[in-house]
């Protein structure tokens, strides 16, 4: 009797984890869909080409301040 009780849990965890085995090859998984995505608008469509135009603006922005700041002599020596 007391060994019964040793494999007690072994036993109480093998049994669900095999059933659930079984439930899980007896029904394959259907395929995922993809997410559908709603095509952009005509006014989804101007507001992006306004921000990627405000993105190009701020690019051109922070490489003329690099560059400027490269070209000033420092006024280290």
């Amino acid at each position: 009797m007391e060994r019964l009780l040793y494999l007690l849990p072994a036993l109480g965890c093998m049994v669900p984890c095999a059933a659930m085995m079984w439930f899980m090859m007896r029904k394959p998984a259907q395929p995922a869909q993809p997410p559908v995505t709603p095509a952009p608008t005509g006014r989804q469509d101007q507001e992006i080409a306004a921000l990627r135009a405000e993105v190009d603006q701020l690019r051109a922005a922070q490489r003329d301040t690099a560059e400027t700041q490269s070209s000033r002599p420092s006024g280290r020596q």
